[in-house]
Parts: structure tokens; C-alpha cells; sequence
């Protein structure tokens, strides 16, 4: 690069407000991440109004995965062939059309491709939105604007389930996707009002890396079709389930050993040099798991245990959600006095121990018990996005900004979605396990299980029942109450799980380079 080039690259500034553009960006990112949870609680409707069976309607989900997951992966190699601002309106234009498309199917099959469209053009928002942000804000000041990305990151997730249940309750399913096209149009005229591609981010040349991205989409494909239907299909006692496995792997390796062979790779490897950029990436994987995991674990809980609507469980989550957005301002604060990665250190131990905090759940919980579980666990997260998100581009170049945001959200999104279904096999394995210790006790020959019996008698006896089904209905409600406490062990156990994952990571904080405030970390991290 000449030196006039250069200081023309150095003297590049946004021609809008900086705030303006990150409100902007990370709107269209926002409708993307909502529409990753926002399905979940209306598949029964969306199954019953188009006449399909509620496991064939679990394909809109692996559809939107699937796409989603590859295109994360090759972003950066698209904001080079088309320019990024260029890329990034594509993407947003054609979101918002794929949503008004899926709106109006008529039937199953339509509505699963028109969700495979909105996983493929929504695949580029968020890494895009995080390299828009990277370029927009100097070094110093990126802290804050990551907390607008946290915001969004951490809030969609959560008010997904809880919009998507007040939407299909009071409404119909279709305006959970209807709802995204005003704010598509008024994304998308924004971002092309207000964004402008600095020289480094314009169009350029861009080979086709044809056996990469193939590779790439046969890796990341298969494991989310294998991560998404595993529960349904048993797992590796599906021949489905094998192949997908197979192919993944096959895929994945295939991929990296590609990729750091070839002169012109679809996505640069050369991020992962970068030890604040490769360590980073593990963490923002760690609480991709943490967080959509356990986004999952409560409201289903509420819903299979309690007996929650919909409605109410979002409700549940709702308020963590606040207490990040309260959060996230202290946090940049203490970024400023406070080595940044003890702040992402203390968040993880935060979260594990929130984590075993949360795994006392009893047959009678409360709703109030369960909110203060989930802001405990939501809580932790303010501590990590923020933190680890600004360390890990501190010293990263900015020629590999593109790469290093598509590789850091796919990193937090695919092992997010993969965590999902872990932590739905997990509740199911730990179910069977109780069940089969707890069943031994359930004999004539415990004398607890013969005084329950009794009570159980006796209690059907006062409502009036004939003397020839007692039995019968106490052994109904016993089978009712060892169901429940079977449920309730096997939750707690999946919390004990995520706090042990939460506490192996505190470790990895400390090979990231010493940081405050939003400078470059003293010591370098390459």
C-alpha cells in the first residue's frame, strides 16, 4: 500500500453520528437474533393451521439454522465480492422479504423455504454489524458501543419465546414474522442513509473459493441437521443421524486443512494467530452454550413442570433481560479501572456459581424464585459480551475484520444452537437415569412407598371415591409426584452441568493479554 493510501485509509471517519450507525446496524441484527428463538412456542399453532405433524414443523427451525450456520462462517468472503454496506443491505432487504414471504405460506413446504432464505440472507447481519461497529469506533471507545451489541445479543434471545407466545396467544403465528418488515424498512433506509464502507471494506476482488465454502457448507449443515433433529431421531441410533455426524466431520476437517492450504481461502484463517482473537472466540463459544442453553432449561421447566402458558414463562426470563441493560453501563465503567480480563474471569465464576444457585429447584417453586434464578444466571452475562468482545479485536488487524466477525459469530451462534439440543438430550438422558434408580423404592416392600400408598388411599377416600379405586387413584398420584421429582433432579443436574462448564473456562481468561479500558492490551496479542 502507498503512504498516500495509507493516510488516506488513517484519516477515515463515518460521515454519520457513530451512535446513530450502531443503533441502526445492530437493529437489523436484532431482527435476526429475535427470529433465532421467536418460532419455538408457535410450531404446535403453525403445525395445526397448515396440517402437518409438530416434528415435520421442527424443520422451519433446522431450516433457518442450517443456512444461517454456513453463511456466518463464509460473511467475510461476501463483504469482499459485493463491498460490505452493499452486502449488508442485501442481506437486511432480503431478510425482511423472506420474513412477509414466510407470513404468508400456505403450507409447509413453502414455509420451510422461505426460512431457509431468511437463515441465508440472515447469516450476514450480525457479522456484519459487529465489523460495521469495529470500523466506526476507535480502539478506546468500542467498549461502550459492544454494550449496544450485548443489549441486542442477550436481549433476543430471552424476549424471543416471550414475544413469540404473546404474538401466537393474542393474534396468529403469521405476525411473528410480520412484525419484522417495518423494522427491515426502517433499517434498511437508514443503513443506506447514514453507512459508509471505509476504503479497506469496499469491493474488491474476491476469488471463489469453490471447495472451501462447499466444505464449509456440508460441515456446518450437517451438524446443525444433526445437533437440531438428533433428540427426535435417538441420537447415533439413527442411521440419519450417523451419516449427518459423518459428513460433518468430514466436512470440518476437510475445511480447516483447505482453507490453511490454499493461497486464496474463503475465510482467513490467519485470525487465529491472534491469541486475544483465538482465545476470545472459545469464550464467546462458552457463552453462546451458557446463554442459549439456559434460555432453553428455565421456560421449558415453567412449561413441562409447573405448568406455565407460554406467555408466563417468557415472562420468567424477561427480567434478566433488564438487568443487563442496567448492568452493561457498571461493567464499562469498571472496564476502566479493572484488568478486563479478570472482569471476563469474575463473569464466568459469576455465571457458574449462579449456575449451582439455580439447581435447587423444589416441586412447589414460585414464579418470583425462578425470575431471581434467571437474573442471577443473566446477570453474569453482562460481565462477559462486553469484555470479551473488546479484547478480542484489540489487536486483531483491521484488514481481518470482516473475517474475525463472521468466524466470532459463528462461533457464538452454532455452538449456541448445538447447546440447545445438548441441554434437551441432557434433561432426557438424566429423566431415564433417575427413573430407573428411583423405581427400585417403588415396591411393597419400602415402607415409605406403603405409607404413601396409604396416604394416597385415604386422600382419595375423603374426595369420595369408590372403595374399588382407591388403588387406582393413588397410584395415580403417586406416578404424578415421582414423575415431577424425576424432572426436577434431572434439571438441577443440567444446571450443576452449565456451572461446571461456566467454571473450566475462568482458566482461559488469563492467556489473554492484560487490558484497561479500551486501549490495545499491554503486551501485545499476537
Amino acid at each position: 500500500m502507498s503512504d498516500s493510501a495509507a493516510k488516506k485509509d488513517e484519516d477515515w471517519k463515518p460521515k454519520a453520528n457513530p451512535w446513530l450507525i450502531a443503533v441502526l446496524v445492530t437493529l437489523a441484527a436484532f431482527m435476526e437474533i429475535l427470529d433465532t428463538t421467536i418460532v419455538n412456542v408457535s410450531l404446535p399453532h403453525i403445525a395445526g393451521d397448515l396440517s402437518s405433524t409438530y416434528d415435520d414443523a421442527t424443520w422451519t427451525l433446522t431450516s433457518y439454522l442450517v443456512a444461517n450456520g454456513i453463511v456466518l462462517t463464509i460473511s467475510g468472503w461476501l463483504s469482499k465480492l459485493f463491498g460490505r454496506k452493499r452486502y449488508f443491505l442485501i442481506c437486511i432487504s432480503m431478510f425482511t422479504v423472506s420474513s412477509f414471504l414466510c407470513g404468508i405460506a400456505t403450507n409447509l413446504p413453502e414455509l420451510i423455504i422461505f426460512r431457509l432464505m431468511q437463515g441465508f440472507f440472515g447469516g450476514g447481519l450480525q457479522p456484519n454489524q459487529q465489523s460495521i461497529i469495529l470500523d466506526t469506533f476507535p480502539p478506546e471507545k468500542r467498549a461502550a458501543a459492544f454494550g449496544l451489541t450485548a443489549i441486542a445479543t442477550i436481549v433476543g434471545p430471552v424476549l424471543g419465546p416471550t414475544l413469540g407466545g404473546w404474538i401466537t396467544d393474542n393474534f396468529e403465528w403469521r405476525w411473528i414474522f410480520f412484525v419484522n418488515v417495518p423494522f427491515g424498512i426502517l433499517a434498511c433506509i437508514g443503513v443506506a442513509l447514514v453507512v459508509d464502507d471505509p476504503p479497506w471494506a469496499r469491493k474488491r476482488s474476491a476469488p471463489l473459493d469453490v471447495v472451501g465454502i462447499g466444505l464449509i457448507a456440508l460441515g456446518f449443515g450437517c451438524l446443525e441437521v444433526m445437533a437440531d433433529r438428533g433428540e427426535d431421531d435417538d441420537w447415533f441410533g439413527s442411521n440419519f443421524i450417523c451419516t449427518m455426524a459423518a459428513l460433518a466431520a468430514v466436512g470440518l476437517i476437510g475445511a480447516v486443512i483447505w482453507l490453511l492450504r490454499t493461497d486464496r481461502p474463503a475465510v482467513d484463517l490467519r485470525v487465529f494467530k491472534d491469541r486475544n482473537f483465538a482465545v476470545g472466540t472459545l469464550m464467546i463459544g462458552a457463552v453462546g452454550m451458557l446463554l442459549y442453553s439456559s434460555a432453553l432449561v428455565v421456560p421449558q421447566f415453567a412449561q413441562q413442570v409447573i405448568g406455565y402458558t407460554a406467555t408466563l414463562s417468557g415472562l420468567v426470563l424477561s427480567p434478566g433481560g433488564i438487568m443487563v441493560i442496567i448492568l452493561i453501563p457498571i461493567v464499562g465503567r469498571l472496564m476502566k479501572v479493572f484488568s478486563v480480563r479478570s472482569i471476563i474471569a469474575f463473569g464466568f465464576a459469576f455465571m457458574g456459581a449462579s449456575m449451582y444457585f439455580s439447581a435447587r429447584l423444589t416441586p412447589t417453586q414460585d414464579f418470583y424464585h425462578l425470575v431471581i434464578y434467571r437474573m442471577s444466571q443473566t446477570a453474569s452475562l453482562a460481565f462477559l459480551f462486553v469484555p470479551i468482545s473488546t479484547i478480542t479485536f484489540a489487536t486483531l488487524p483491521r484488514e481481518l475484520n470482516g473475517d474475525g466477525s463472521a468466524i466470532f459469530a459463528m462461533a457464538r451462534n452454532v455452538l449456541g444452537s448445538i447447546s440447545i439440543s445438548g441441554a434437551t438430550a441432557m434433561v432426557t438422558e438424566f429423566r431415564q437415569a433417575h427413573q430407573s434408580h428411583m423405581t427400585k423404592w417403588m415396591s411393597s416392600a419400602h415402607q415409605p412407598y406403603n405409607e404413601y400408598l396409604a396416604r394416597g388411599h385415604a386422600l382419595a377416600k375423603a374426595r369420595g371415591f369408590a372403595a374399588s379405586r382407591l388403588d387406582q387413584v393413588a397410584q395415580h398420584q403417586i406416578f404424578a409426584q415421582f414423575t415431577k421429582q424425576v424432572a426436577i433432579l434431572s434439571y438441577n443436574e443440567v444446571f450443576m452441568v452449565l456451572g461446571i462448564i461456566a467454571f473450566m473456562v475462568v482458566p482461559f481468561c488469563f492467556l489473554m493479554s492484560p487490558m484497561k479500558g479500551g486501549g490495545a492490551p499491554s503486551g501485545g496479542g499476537h
